[in-house]
């Protein structure tokens, strides 16, 4: 029997690192794999196009090593004394609609993520990929505070 896989969605901020440290410590009592995500949001990185002024050129590759060193590679550095099995993966799209999908190709058994503390105000108005998680994944997650 092969064994169970937390996936964790790290952004690289305070609650994302959080959500990281609960699963790894858990994992390490429950022999469970651990699969740290970051996704890239395009909007994101580009929020406002203006018309007839052309957005600036993103360097892909430049952009996936710079969010790789200063998120995922401090986490797995932070963890490289576990005895667990952490493997990282970067990905672009729509977090909560990659993670999703990444829950279900992985067969992942539970999801860790960050909640940041805004207010149910703006929540309501853009939205939370933690929200939009709770209420579709589909397998148990953990919402760290």
């Amino acid at each position: 029997m092969s064994k169970s896989l937390y996936l964790v969605a790290v952004d690289g901020g305070e609650w994302g690192n959080r959500a990281a440290d609960r699963a790894i410590h858990l994992a390490e009592k429950t022999r469970a794999k651990v699969k740290l995500v970051t996704v890239v949001d395009w909007p994101y990185l580009h929020p406002m196009i203006i018309e007839d002024v052309a957005p600036p050129v993103l360097d892909k590759e430049a952009e996936e090593i710079k969010i790789k060193t200063k998120v995922l590679t401090p986490l797995v550095e932070k963890y490289n004394s576990s005895t667990t099995n952490i493997t990282t993966e970067l990905l672009w799209g729509d977090p909560a609609v990659i993670i999703k999908e990444q829950v279900a190709e992985t067969h992942a058994v539970m999801l860790f993520v960050g909640r940041q503390g805004r207010s149910s105000i703006f929540d309501a108005l853009f939205g939370s990929v933690a929200n939009k998680l709770a209420h579709t994944v589909g397998v148990p997650i953990v919402l760290v505070p």
